[in-house]
């Protein structure tokens, strides 16, 4: 079983494993297919899992983390490291511990290791699809939210808070008002979209980036297949005795980030786990640095091109 490594959050009590499995999937796939994928990630050796309240995978989570400790593959939930996250038609300062309360009942937890904001705008009322119409979305109430996000942790309801999407001006919006500053912000990350000066900006403020979408998110509607078909990796790939994956999950770790990667394949789960007793040379290093970058998720193509949306967009 592949040991992971853990970073220490400013502002939460518990270690983190640096790479966790992210549990979103497009199409959604049924709970029991859910369920057993993360029953084999916690036999490869995952710790850390990543779900959200928008992904329909808390309640398969919850049920996963009660076999393996039935079957004995965990000894304890403490062993685990469980990220969720607010959704935006919850992103109101009276809505939060609620919403909280509801994904710990989904996960059949007493706590949460990392709560999320997931979107930095809130929603007006629920919605069944996307693109949202204009009335439906809202700038966030940062103070606001902030304050509940903060409440979660008094209450004891998770071990620490964060944001996910949010840009360098967003994130000082936060500070601004922050008692529980941020521990990490989830954004989307990979060879093809480096965020360098992101990277940079919050290394300086003390707070952990998580990578999503390490791999190009291919075969969803948000993602492609810039990063797996990419010539430069697969060369690298091809000469190290490699995978595609394992090159660029290798390259995201050398940045000094933590990330999530989703394969419910189980030999797939395994090579991603199979990054950390070697490394990239220099010469490798500078051919990635020079692959052609563009974002691939952005709000507009979730939300639809709203002005506010647009604004947002803009800021990465």
């Amino acid at each position: 079983m592949a040991k992971v490594p853990e970073v220490t959050l400013s502002s939460c009590e518990k270690t983190m494993p640096v790479i966790g499995m992210g549990t979103s999937s497009f199409p959604p796939a049924d709970l029991e297919t859910t369920k057993t994928a993360i029953i084999e990630a916690i036999k490869a050796g995952y710790r850390h899992f990543d779900t959200a309240f928008t992904y329909g995978s808390e309640k398969p989570l919850g049920e996963a983390i009660a076999e393996a400790l039935t079957l004995g593959l965990i000894m304890s939930r403490d062993e685990l490291f469980i990220t969720t996250k607010l959704w935006s038609s919850s992103a109101e300062r009276d809505q939060i511990v609620p919403a909280c309360k509801m994904s710990l009942q989904n996960l059949q937890l007493d706590y949460i290791d990392l709560y999320l904001i997931h979107m930095p705008v809130r929603l007006t009322r629920t919605i069944r699809s996307t693109p949202v119409e204009k009335d439906a979305i809202e700038p966030l109430d940062v103070k606001g939210v902030w304050e509940g996000m903060e409440e979660c942790v008094k209450l004891g309801l998770t071990k620490g808070i964060g944001v996910s999407n949010f840009s360098c001006k967003k994130l000082e919006e936060v500070l601004a008002v922050a008692t529980i500053p941020p521990a990490v912000n989830q954004v989307e990350l990979n060879p093809t979209w480096q965020q360098k000066g992101l990277r940079e900006f919050y290394k300086a403020k003390g707070i952990e980036i998580t990578a999503y979408s390490p791999l190009g998110a291919n075969n969803t509607k948000w993602g492609d297949n810039r990063v797996m078909d990419s010539d430069v990796l697969a060369e690298i790939a091809k000469s190290r005795g490699k995978t595609v994956a394992q090159v660029a999950l290798r390259w995201v770790y050398e940045q000094g980030v933590s990330l999530v990667t989703k394969s419910y394949n189980k030999e797939r789960m395994k090579q991603n786990l199979q990054i950390f007793d070697w490394s990239l040379s220099e010469e490798e290093l500078e051919k990635i640095s020079q692959i052609p970058q563009r974002k691939a998720v952005t709000l507009a193509s979730i939300f639809g091109p709203h002005d506010l949306v647009l604004e947002l967009d803009a800021e990465f």
